[in-house]
């Protein structure tokens, strides 16, 4: 994986690309375009990304595990399947309730 912009297809494998680390998150860029940037993201258990902002819309796809997001003042458990929407600027945070993987895409240009 690299992160210069794609100028051909790519298809690959995601679970292949899956890595915990112990007691951490392990980030991958798949794509980086001028209007979406693509990272596969793998959280051990207990792992949190803190309650931030973002300047653009962005969603969350997991993929596999269970986490807890917050969306503002709201909860929300999420298991493989569950897709997730955030507008820009919106208050938000994941935690790992299990090891758990999902594609976070952020959408550039958007606003």
């Amino acid at each position: 994986m690299t992160d210069a912009p794609r100028t051909t297809p790519w298809v690959g494998d995601l679970t292949a690309l899956v890595e915990f680390a112990s007691d951490g998150i392990v980030s991958k860029t798949l794509v980086d375009e001028p209007r979406v940037k693509v990272v596969l993201f793998a959280f051990s258990a207990g792992q949190t990304l803190s309650e931030h902002t973002a300047s653009m819309p962005a969603g969350i796809h997991v993929l596999q595990g269970k986490a807890s997001i917050l969306l503002g003042e709201e909860r929300h458990e999420a298991g493989p399947g569950t897709y997730v929407y955030m507008p820009a600027h919106l208050n938000h945070a994941v935690e790992a309730l299990e090891d758990m993987v999902f594609l976070l895409h952020l959408y550039r240009g958007a606003d």
